[in-house]
């Protein structure tokens, strides 16, 4: 019996894909397919099979150490695996046992910056056939079954800025005699200076690795509508047409970890932190538009079918509908339990500042760039939606999707209604002293709202909000022993995300 056949997985259509799949990786002449996973941080791990056992493993999947699932942002191991008790609350891990990951043969992709090697999404079971809960791609698989079965499916778009380096020496990260855990970035240089928003002439000054980030999307099939330089020095953003939402989560993954991988080969070094390590910088931040699609009809449940007569520019119903008021109301009333899911990392609570296209507070605007959620559309407009701005680049997506949707629903189900729009972000004025409350603006307060919420409890699981916390107190401790808050900044996220 093969492990899928064990998993329940085995029907016609997976058979059929399998059959595509076999066809793909003769066709392109592959040596190598590489079996790869997101992990909790939105890293992907890969186990590399040759040809010949890449086939079988459709069937029968590829072992995997579990621990990889229970590693800090270090890749530490934050449970003590080898003691009893010590994975106490996470059944089916202990001891430093195998998990099991199966891939999606529908998955494949023909990498393009690394000749004769396929890519294919796994997902992680444990050994006697059940799915491991803890993969954060089943976690938004579950949240959109559970907004499927209130007749919605979420669909996002991405707009992710990040920052690309052309790596100078990489003496220091490569000198054995230098390897400390985790481990050193590169030293480099800007591809651009900055300071000139949208500039032409930077533009063509990196021309060559935006063009590696266009054909490394583009060869990925990822729906790339533009690259732009940003505001600050070497900074770029990417923005994606819209998808469902874990088909978005999905394209997500493969940009970041693509793009690093293929631009590396050429001599530079991309990078998701937040905010890197040098002393004239801009914030980079991680803004998710959203719409709620109807499955009746196909149709946008945010659209404001006509004018509402009573409704003035600064009401939510002035453009959205009773729906899209209610998921807007959902994600203000639920924003600090979801800042940690949004912006995982120390480093990017530095974000959190005024007048810097970054939210300070738990507020929204029309068309507004200063509010956490920004509202785009008119009356009768089908594009409406609802943009997030409080997610980092580095998030994992599953997560961070996940989140919005546990909200938003919690909004519509409630009826909730949305206070009025702001005019000023970063001002305590009149209409915003009764309602604005500041996002949690530092790593500490965002895991304590995340890990004392009975409302993140029932949506995540208690088993979830245990683990995850767990190992984002291990980062916290580390930070906050580190001798050097800078080095550890650079080490720990500079270097890897």
């Amino acid at each position: 019996m093969h492990f899928s056949t064990l998993c329940g997985l085995d029907d016609k259509e997976r058979e059929n894909a399998i059959q595509a799949c076999l066809k793909k990786m003769d066709e392109w002449e592959v040596e190598q397919i590489r079996f790869s996973w997101c992990d909790i941080h939105g890293t992907t791990r890969t186990k590399t099979l040759m040809l010949e056992f890449a086939k079988q493993a459709l069937r029968s999947g590829v072992g995997m150490v579990s621990t990889l699932l229970l590693k800090d942002s270090s890749d530490r191991t934050a449970f003590k695996v080898f003691e009893p008790g010590g994975t106490h609350g996470m059944d089916g891990f202990g001891q430093g046992n195998n998990v099991t990951l199966l891939p999606d043969p529908k998955s494949i992709k023909r990498l393009p910056w690394a000749p004769k090697t396929a890519w294919l999404q796994c997902q992680a079971w444990f050994q006697n056939g059940m799915p491991v809960p803890m993969d954060s791609r089943r976690i938004l698989e579950r949240a959109l079954s559970t907004l499927k079965s209130h007749g919605f499916a979420l669909k996002c778009g991405l707009e992710i800025e990040f920052h690309i380096y052309k790596v100078t020496d990489q003496s220091t990260q490569l000198n054995p005699h230098l390897a400390p855990w985790p481990g050193n970035a590169p030293d480099v240089q800007l591809i651009h200076p900055g300071y000139s928003l949208l500039s032409e002439a930077w533009s063509d000054l990196c021309d060559e690795p935006m063009k590696i980030v266009q054909h490394t999307a583009q060869g990925l099939g990822l729906p790339l509508i533009s690259l732009e330089t940003e505001l600050g020095p070497s900074q770029v953003e990417a923005v994606f047409s819209p998808s469902q939402a874990l088909e978005a989560a999905d394209h997500m993954v493969l940009f970041r970890n693509g793009v690093r991988q293929a631009l590396a080969r050429a001599g530079y070094h991309a990078t998701f932190m937040c905010r890197p390590p040098f002393e004239s910088i801009m914030s980079s931040g991680w803004h998710l538009h959203q719409s709620l699609l109807e499955l009746q009809n196909h149709t946008n449940a945010f659209e404001r079918a006509s004018v509402k007569a009573d409704a003035g520019p600064l009401d939510a119903q002035y453009s959205l509908s009773e729906t899209g008021e209610g998921y807007l109301a959902g994600l203000l009333k639920h924003a600090k339990d979801t800042t940690l899911l949004c912006t995982p990392t120390i480093n990017g609570y530095a974000r959190f500042r005024p007048h810097a296209l970054a939210p300070e507070s738990i507020l929204w605007g029309r068309d507004n760039r200063g509010a956490m959620l920004r509202v785009i559309g008119e009356p009768m407009d089908p594009s409406s939606r609802i943009e997030n701005r409080l997610g980092e680049p580095a998030a994992n997506p599953y997560l961070y999707m996940a989140s919005q949707i546990y909200a938003g629903l919690d909004g519509i189900t409630q009826k909730l209604k949305a206070p009025l729009a702001t005019l000023s972000p970063y001002e305590k004025t009149p209409e915003n002293a009764a309602c604005a409350e500041r996002i949690p603006n530092t790593f500490k307060a965002a895991l304590n709202s995340f890990e004392n919420s009975a409302w993140m409890r029932e949506c995540f699981g208690e088993d979830f909000v245990r683990y995850y916390s767990t190992l984002k107190h291990a980062e916290l401790e580390r930070f906050e022993s580190a001798p050097d808050p800078k080095l550890f900044e650079i080490q720990e996220y500079f270097s890897k995300i």
